[in-house]
């Protein structure tokens, strides 16, 4: 779908692409052989130069330069070209602003392996393994996840970035991220019902007792909060391009998911509900 896009360059929106697919003209490379376009001579050559640049951002595999110029609710157009290099990622808080809460673990899912962070243990070395991927996926990352990295860290996440909450929200599916999922008949198994308020009191209860079962049950809420991202990106990417059947273009296949890591310790889950039954109003979105 990437190649197919022109409301990424200068004074092209959805209006004015539109008009160029009901031309004929399907891709950069039909512009770039000199297709007959209803435009000004202008509007032709500035194209031309657009997409000419798009080719070869493309082949540099620079997914930032697409992202800084596609809105949010189209960047999952990116997806199908960078898939093979992605992190997906999730950060459990004790509270919502950064400015004076703290990152108590990372969940971090590649398509190939679970890379966990925890607070005291390993939790910077999250900076050196996140720079390494030139796209992230998350769900609500740009207003959450990633400006609390920011300013936890104090380093700056230069990878382009889809956010899921955006993706689902310009197909009419709204709300969080456990709906969302219930919405796909996706199943969290014995974590089904925790967010990111209990998330806040399995930590605590770690920190305050030392019981590692609150900590890997924090974890196995965590990484499902990761690893569930992969194919809710796919779920939405082939819902969006079967909104546009004269591309003609081919679904994703669904991922298998990895088996988590870590177990949902169900005794630690009621113990902490007896002890706060009205639960809070915490969640990330």
């Amino acid at each position: 779908m990437l190649e197919r896009t022109f409301c990424h360059l200068e004074g092209i929106g959805n209006v004015t692409e539109s008009k160029i697919w009901d031309s004929g003209i399907s891709n950069w490379s039909d512009i770039m052989k000199g297709a007959d376009m209803p435009f000004s001579d202008a509007r032709i050559s500035a194209l031309e130069k657009g997409c000419s640049e798009s080719l070869e951002r493309l082949k540099g595999r620079d997914p930032r330069w697409f992202a800084d110029r596609l809105p949010a609710s189209d960047q999952w157009r990116m997806y199908s070209h960078f898939q093979d290099n992605i992190a997906y990622i999730d950060i459990e808080t004790t509270g919502t602003d950064a400015h004076s809460c703290d990152i108590t673990t990372i969940a971090l899912w590649n398509g190939r392996e679970v890379k966990t962070y925890v607070q005291g243990r390993n939790l910077y070395d999250f900076e050196d393994e996140i720079a390494k991927y030139p796209m992230i996926v998350s769900f609500n990352g740009k207003c959450f996840d990633v400006p609390f990295i920011e300013k936890y860290f104090g380093i700056k996440i230069n990878a382009a970035h889809i956010d899921l909450r955006f993706v689902f929200r310009s197909l009419g599916i709204t709300g969080g991220l456990k709906g969302i999922e219930q919405y796909f008949g996706m199943d969290r198994g014995d974590a089904t019902g925790l967010d990111g308020y209990f998330a806040v009191l399995l930590w605590n209860e770690y920190e305050m007792s030392g019981n590692e079962e609150a900590l890997e049950t924090l974890l196995a809420y965590n990484v499902l909060d990761s690893v569930n991202l992969e194919n809710l990106m796919v779920k939405g990417y082939n819902l969006h391009i079967e909104r546009f059947p004269q591309h003609d273009l081919v679904p994703i296949l669904e991922a298998a998911v990895p088996d988590n890591p870590f177990n949902a310790h169900i005794g630690v889950v009621d113990s902490i509900r007896r002890r706060y039954p009205s639960g809070g109003s915490f969640r990330k979105f």
